[in-house]
């Protein structure tokens, strides 16, 4: 059985954050969601819970990160070619993200990121199945 990968993240308004990620185009286990939280599924094996605030804070003694104001995590997704990156990135923009980072292409490696309207910080990235050049050179930026 593979392992399988469960991010916790706090929402301050949960309808608004799966309204933003449906826009996106993932979907949702509904099996795991209510008036709390709910499971935003990214593959059979790796899964975002979106926890409202409250919640949230049932699990941890710490403070939640103001996401806006300081970096909590980055969480990085591939996708299938540089066209999904740059679509991936124009859905979440049109859909009331922010951008995070420039742009960035090294050839191999092609990312952009993305704030969703928390604030937690999303990079999309395509890798060239071949990999990174074997000679030796630093990557162009």
């Amino acid at each position: 059985m593979a392992t399988q990968i469960f991010m916790n993240l706090p929402v301050r308004d949960l309808d608004r954050s799966v309204q933003f990620f449906t826009a996106l185009g993932f979907k949702f286990n509904q099996d795991y969601t209510d008036e709390n939280a709910t499971c935003m599924v990214i593959n059979d094996d790796a899964f975002v819970m979106l926890l409202v605030e409250k919640f949230f804070k049932t699990f941890t003694a710490k403070e939640i990160v103001d996401a806006t104001s300081a970096t909590e995590a980055i969480m990085a997704f591939s996708v299938d070619s540089r066209e999904e990156v740059d679509q991936m990135v124009g859905k979440a923009l049109a859909a009331g993200g922010s951008e995070s980072q420039p742009l960035q292409d090294y050839g191999f490696m092609y990312s952009h990121s993305f704030q969703d309207p928390d604030g937690h910080l999303w990079e999309v990235m395509w890798m060239d199945p071949a990999g990174p050049p074997s000679d030796g050179a630093a990557p162009a930026s």
